[in-house]
């Protein structure tokens, strides 16, 4: 049984940075898509940044990239993602996912954390 289990978010001005982390347990993840998802009050969850866990290839939405970097630790099992110069639009629910296939969309993704809040303040 796949667990994701999110820490690391908070609330910090703007400007500032925060860094998540996912512990994923349960199996290796070699060959695993994961993934960073996002969902803000009202809106419908976004892609946020995606890793191949073997490769360590990563993609980035057009909002976030150059501002966030999506890594992972093998030996921790650990997925992070630096967030920085963030902004007020950022604030969100923010998820990790995993899937043992080469996944894009949030429909595809098998495994889901429970989010943890990320709140900008202006």
């Amino acid at each position: 049984q796949v667990q994701l289990v999110e820490s690391g978010g908070g609330l910090v001005q703007a400007g500032g940075s925060l860094r998540l982390s996912c512990a994923a347990s349960g199996r290796t993840f070699i060959g695993y898509t994961m993934g960073w998802f996002r969902q803000a009050p009202g809106k419908e969850r976004e892609f946020v940044a995606r890793i191949m866990w073997s490769s360590g290839s990563t993609l980035y939405a057009d909002s976030v990239k150059g501002r966030f970097t999506i890594s992972r630790d093998n030996a921790k099992s650990t997925l992070y993602l630096q967030m920085n110069s963030l902004e007020p639009e950022d604030t969100a629910v923010y998820y990790c996912a995993a899937d043992p296939r080469l996944v894009y969309y949030s429909y595809e993704y098998h495994y889901w954390g429970q989010g943890t809040q990320v709140t900008v303040s202006s």
